[in-house]
């Protein structure tokens, strides 16, 4: 969430020491239970609650009605139960992540703590790895992953998962997240700790031979192959610089712009400011995102194909659909994802 990716600056500011040479300290809403002048790594344990099983599920035909899926029975009457095969969360009711955190940070640092979009979009990839098969055995990449928490997550699905962030620190930290964590995953999955900084060009000009000794966090030709293959981009709480944003929608671009059909789920905290320019209370980087989208609604992408569009194709998640699988954080209404495509004409809508 660092330098290639994002954080949150406007949260709960706090000055250290008084002195004008100081840096500004940060405090993410999810660390108010935390011990505020706890200085360098905290862990704290995240626990998902999966709802139960139910032996007979409600399904919707498709015209805003329900009915109920019937369950096959054996020889002797007895009820049989879908058996899930996959390596992921749905074998379990619960589980806890532990993810190693600063409590505070400053605004250059704020991958080093955890954020309610974080969580949010979580949420989201549980419920979708929880209801339905789509990210299973997936190549998938999290931009600007801070504390690597989402990446963790699909890596309980998804068989190849690149967290990436900018920034030794950061993902020193990403790195120590999956080590806590390696327990979790299913028994298949590749998790790759990469640099990824936006504003330099993809692919990175530094990229190693498979051969050669490998150093930090850089990529080798392999890896790079495989993330063009990647179905999924995910992304959480790094809207909140125009400049950052300029950087993320200019590598989304090149990434999401390949034969390879992608799809982006972006989680955002819309926060808002008064301005003199607006004289008004405002969500400037809120606003300048929605510059580089066409916003569309279920009707709206019915009747698209009439429009001659390329570019970013926004849709609003609802929430409300979204069960809170994470329990440890107050999502608020603030909080928003977006399901973002890249279409290079109208036919892709």
């Amino acid at each position: 969430m660092t330098g290639g990716g994002g954080g949150s600056p406007e949260e709960f500011p706090i000055q250290e020491g008084g002195g004008e040479s100081e840096e500004e300290q940060v405090m993410s809403e999810v660390h108010l239970g935390c011990p505020p002048n706890h200085s360098g790594p905290h862990i704290s344990h995240f626990t998902v609650s999966l709802p139960p099983r139910k032996a007979v599920e409600w399904i919707g035909d498709g015209w805003g009605t329900m009915g109920a899926k019937v369950c096959e029975v054996d020889e002797d009457g007895d009820l049989i139960l879908p058996r899930r095969t996959r390596q992921t969360d749905r074998g379990n009711d619960s589980f806890v992540i532990t993810i190693q955190h600063h409590v505070t940070s400053s605004i250059p640092s704020v991958g080093l703590q955890v954020w309610g979009a974080e969580l949010v979009l979580a949420d989201f990839v549980l419920h979708m790895m929880y209801n339905s098969s789509k990210f299973d055995g997936i190549v998938a990449i999290d931009l600007g992953a801070g504390t690597g928490l989402i990446g963790m997550v699909l890596a309980r699905a998804a068989n190849t998962v690149f967290i990436t962030d900018h920034g030794d620190e950061v993902l020193g930290n990403c790195a120590k997240n999956v080590h806590l964590n390696v327990g979790l995953f299913h028994e298949n999955a590749s998790i790759y700790v990469r640099e990824l900084d936006w504003n330099h060009q993809w692919p990175p000009r530094d990229i190693e031979n498979s051969s050669s000794q490998k150093k930090s966090y850089v990529w080798i030709v392999s890896e790079v192959e495989e993330l063009n293959r990647a179905s999924l981009l995910v992304a959480a709480d790094v809207i909140y610089n125009d400049d950052l944003t300029d950087a993320l929608f200019s590598i989304l671009e090149v990434l999401m712009s390949t034969d390879q059909e992608k799809v982006l789920y972006l989680a955002l905290e819309k926060r808002y400011n008064f301005t003199m320019d607006d004289l008004d209370v405002v969500a400037n980087g809120y606003s300048h995102l929605l510059s580089y989208l066409k916003l569309v609604d279920d009707v709206e992408e019915e009747d698209a194909e009439e429009e001659c569009w390329c570019g970013f194709v926004g849709k609003r998640i609802n929430l409300e659909e979204i069960p809170q699988y994470i329990l440890e954080y107050n999502r608020g209404n603030a909080l928003e994802i977006l399901e973002i495509k890249y279409v290079k004409s109208n036919r892709n809508f």
